[in-house]
């Protein structure tokens, strides 16, 4: 009978070891695909969630070892507790609160869980044909499978890599055969304000042109792949395409793949430093796209100047032989210039001066000073391209705000400031400058900002430090990465009562729905991490 219950509990052990690497993988390959499958970031990834892997594998460990060395009654009751202790953390992992975006089950997704499953079979049918292991071996096998996941789930993308390089090769070839001659690249790379250039620059060329654009955040070569096979029409004139880069070299493989005649270069900052390392590898990155353009006859690069490490590239490089360089931004050598700006809760005005020396006052619904040079960069591109300009001036003031970009949102008397999509230096300041505009009760929610290397804590503390001289309320998500900004606003002398810490955004929404207030409330979404990072 021992020997039956014994069995019944490896048994046991065996199915709840099976299902909870069904969790565990499931997590791992969401994560896997939030970070773009590429290698490094993910083991960047499971080095900063160390306790989520060590909770696993400890699990799978401790089931080894019972089954290897324990015996008689002590076997019995650690086979109980290992199979508690199992079962208690895949529990935990599968009532997880539901994700941003989900994992999806794509063509990559279905032939990595494929590979998994061959690889998984080959190594129980081996290990029972070369041993001759009984029950104990096997769930001593399925616990290591469980104690290692994240690395059988990158060794099976290993087994896949030739694959999936011949198939990704296959739709870039596609994609390009797409891109004749008629239809006229504009690219549009920057640490921060490309997708608000991409989409007002797209209505603006759609006053005259039929334009296609990268939607949402296709910014990638594969997203660009994806967005010309899925929506590029033969009527279409001009494409204006968003390029986003986490590693130098990125902006150059996706002009070598649409090979753009214009390019416009928004900002240089300090974004994705955990890959970049240096500003002045950021700063090559970036440019990338003006060495692409300079490679097609009567290619032109759009700057702006108002950006500092932008001013500084362009004058360490020499443009002899290469594109026409157009600027813009707020100082006087600006070719397009914007000055007289008026920034109040109705919205903006400013005096755009032509490089002929014309001068328009333009006026849009936007709010804050960065979207003046958002718009003064698709103005200078359109004007480029022969849109004419009373059409821009009428063009500019129907703008809308780009989700999740400072867009207003109206509840009754609140407003909401969702800048959900910012996580940079520069744009959280520009959001509080913005929420600086409007009178009322002023509240921050946030998780602050991520991926900025060894200058994380410090672009935090300062953004708590400035965010204390603004706000009345503010609500951090995540205690983790939020230490920086509550000790930023601590240092600005904010009220310790007045801030509240959630580990997830909808506990935080609570808490400022909570808020008693006499004035109206002004809440301020400032970035809102992926699953990735909570």
């Amino acid at each position: 009978m021992s020997v039956t219950y014994d069995n019944l509990g490896l048994g046991a052990l065996f199915v709840s070891l099976v299902f909870a690497h069904g969790f565990a993988l499931a997590r791992y390959l969401h994560m896997f695909q939030l970070n773009g499958y590429k290698l490094g970031v993910q083991l960047r990834w499971i080095a900063r969630n160390k306790g989520d892997y060590l909770k696993k594998s400890g699990a799978g460990l401790t089931a080894i070892a019972v089954c290897l060395t324990a015996s008689g009654v002590a076997r019995g009751l650690a086979l109980f507790l290992v199979l508690v202790y199992v079962n208690t953390v895949s529990v935990i992992y599968w009532k997880r609160p539901r994700p941003k975006k989900p994992l999806v089950y794509t063509n990559r997704v279905k032939r990595l869980l494929a590979t998994h499953t061959v690889l998984f079979i080959l190594g129980l049918v081996a290990l029972s044909l070369a041993f001759h292991v009984g029950m104990e071996g096997l769930t001593a096998y399925m616990a290591s499978m469980y104690a290692l996941t994240p690395w059988f789930a990158l060794l099976a993308d290993w087994v896949n890599s030739p694959l999936e390089k011949r198939i990704n090769r296959w739709y870039v070839e596609d994609a390009r055969r797409l891109l004749t001659e008629r239809l006229l690249v504009v690219g549009v790379t920057g640490s921060w304000g490309k997708t608000s250039v991409k989409f007002f620059l797209s209505k603006l060329l759609s006053l005259k042109y039929n334009v296609l654009m990268t939607p949402e955040n296709f910014n990638t070569t594969l997203g660009v792949v994806r967005a010309l096979r899925e929506r590029s029409r033969p009527f279409h004139e001009v494409f204006v395409c968003e390029m986003g880069a986490r590693n130098p070299g990125d902006v150059a493989e996706i002009c070598e793949l649409v090979r753009p005649a214009l390019g416009v270069i928004t900002s240089i900052g300090p974004q994705h430093l955990e890959s970049f390392k240096t500003l002045e590898n950021v700063a090559r990155t970036k440019f990338e796209l003006a060495d692409a353009v300079g490679r097609r006859p009567g290619g032109a690069v759009f700057l702006n100047l108002s950006s500092e490490p932008v001013r500084v590239e362009r004058a360490r490089r020499n443009w002899d032989g290469g594109p026409e360089a157009i600027s813009f931004g707020f100082a006087e050598d600006c070719d397009y210039r914007a000055a007289g700006i008026r920034v109040s809760e109705e919205g903006t005005s400013f005096v755009l001066r032509f490089p002929d020396r014309m001068e328009i006052l333009f006026e849009t619904r936007l709010i804050g000073e960065h979207n003046v040079t958002n718009i003064l960069a698709a103005v200078a591109v359109a004007d480029r391209l022969g849109v004419a300009r009373d059409a821009l001036a009428a063009g500019v003031r129907r703008l809308e705000s780009v989700p999740h970009r400072l867009r207003l949102i109206r509840s009754g008397d609140d407003i909401v400031i969702d800048d959900a999509y910012n996580s940079n230096a520069v744009g959280a300041k520009a959001a509080l400058d913005a929420l600086a505009l409007f009178n009322g009760c002023k509240i921050l929610v946030t998780p602050g900002m991520v991926e900025l290397g060894e200058r994380q804590d410090e672009l935090n503390r300062t953004f708590g430090t400035q965010a204390g001289a603004v706000c009345d309320f503010a609500a951090l998500v995540g205690g983790r990465q939020t230490a920086s900004v509550r000790q930023g606003l601590k240092d600005a002398g904010f009220p310790q009562e007045k801030i509240f810490t959630a580990e997830r955004l909808e506990q935080a929404l609570a808490w400022v729905a909570s808020i008693k207030s006499e004035t109206r409330k002004i809440i301020l979404l400032e970035n809102d991490l992926p699953d990735n990072y909570i």
